[in-house]
């Protein structure tokens, strides 16, 4: 049996432009279940935030129905709406635009 050496490309073949991953957000809902300082607190104890930030946020739930509560890539944004899932909050994630 023989076996072939790999061959040295020397530049790429393709024209394709390779563009920079946009970063996700994490969208917190609005719901009818969860009080307002149960998600101040969650909002705290998963991403360190203030209460005063904790507060803003989740008045731009209440009031607007949704708060953009955190970005980055894409595997961190799975996990933080895996842990506000654990959390009973209402999350999805989605490209930032």
């Amino acid at each position: 049996m023989s076996t072939l050496a790999p061959a040295e490309i020397k530049e790429p073949t393709t024209d394709d432009v390779v563009e920079p991953d946009r970063p996700w957000v994490v969208i917190v809902w609005n719901d009818p279940i969860n009080l307002m300082s149960y998600v101040t607190f969650v909002f705290q104890k998963l991403f360190g935030y203030s209460k005063a930030k904790a507060t803003r946020l989740m008045m731009d739930v209440h009031e607007k129905g949704r708060a953009v509560v955190s970005s980055g890539p894409r595997e961190r944004a799975e996990m933080d709406v895996f842990r506000l899932h654990e959390h009973g909050l209402w999350a999805t994630m989605e490209h930032d635009v």
